[in-house]
């Protein structure tokens, strides 16, 4: 079994959906961070946020992640996310995508923090991206076009079998919010 990925379109209705945006776009304190990628430090092409329950702490491309408190829309949309995944999440990684310039590459959420077969959230806010996942034996590349308050839930061996990215674009695209809710094991 290669583990699955669910989109549940519009699953934030478009008013919930662009006041949760607005809310963590203007609210949240953004940080930048260096990232070291195949032995290179390189700044992350994105902002970010890490939340957490109380002694939490993420890795990954060698930066820690020290987390900030919940925010009432992130404790809000973590209890949505939890109940259409029966999964439960103590995390939160909240990445701002400013404009096409801004992506992340191929990878997997795989760091032995999430887990063997992990639940993965991810809640798309903002404008519309392409989200790519590639079967990392096959190659076999699959896209589908994220909007504004849709999810995609991964989980079981999603993470071993499949990468995923948000690709960079020369198209004129807005600011995309992204909520990775996980659970992180210690």
């Amino acid at each position: 079994m290669d583990g699955s990925a669910i989109l549940h379109e519009q699953f934030l209705d478009p008013t919930q959906a662009d006041c949760a945006f607005r809310e963590l776009h203007d609210s949240n304190r953004w940080e930048s961070h260096d990232i070291i990628v195949f032995g290179q430090k390189h700044r992350e092409p994105r902002l970010s946020t890490w939340h957490a329950d109380d002694g939490v702490r993420y890795t990954y491309s060698n930066l820690e992640r020290i987390p900030v408190p919940w925010t009432p829309v992130l404790l809000r949309l973590r209890a949505q996310c939890e109940e259409v995944s029966g999964a439960s999440f103590n995390s939160v990684l909240v990445n701002l995508y400013r404009d096409g310039n801004d992506g992340v590459g191929w990878h997997a959420d795989d760091e032995r923090e999430n887990g063997p077969q992990p639940v993965i959230a991810s809640l798309s806010l903002g404008a519309s991206r392409r989200f790519d996942f590639q079967h990392r034996s096959l190659k076999r590349v699959e896209s589908v076009q994220l909007n504004a308050g849709d999810l995609v839930v991964m989980s079981g061996l999603s993470q071993s079998h499949w990468v995923h990215r948000i690709a960079k674009t020369k198209r004129q695209v807005g600011p995309r919010i992204n909520l990775t809710f996980r659970k992180v094991i210690g």
